[in-house]
């Protein structure tokens, strides 16, 4: 028998897993205050997220408004928000996706991982 019954690996365990969970709690916060840009029609429309994910700002270049064709400038709104949530969502893999495999991989069920 192993004197401790082998507590000091499962102490070490634990301390481990609490360290990568402030880790994550860390890189989640980060993510939450860096924002991201994208663009549509050449940057006519330029839309900013936080790397979370959360729409921050839209600015629309006043050539891109032709009160005769809105939904040409909506096609381009909706493009550039979506450029925007993937580079967020590179940003999170970068962020995230080691913390994420350091806890078994795919977050293990970890809320607001993006995988």
């Amino acid at each position: 028998m192993i004197p401790g019954g082998g507590q000091p690996n499962m102490q070490q365990l634990l301390q481990q897993a609490q360290k990568m969970q402030q880790d994550l709690a860390r890189a989640q916060e980060e993510l939450a205050h860096t924002e991201v840009d994208g663009q549509a029609g050449g940057g006519l429309v330029k839309a900013t997220v936080t790397g979370s994910g959360e729409l921050r700002a839209l600015k629309i270049d006043p050539k891109a408004v032709d009160p005769e064709d809105t939904e040409t400038l909506a096609d381009l709104i909706v493009a550039a928000v979506q450029a925007a949530n993937e580079n967020a969502q590179t940003l999170q893999q970068q962020k995230l996706g080691p913390l994420a495999q350091g806890l078994g991989g795919g977050g293990m069920g970890i809320p607001g991982l993006p995988f």
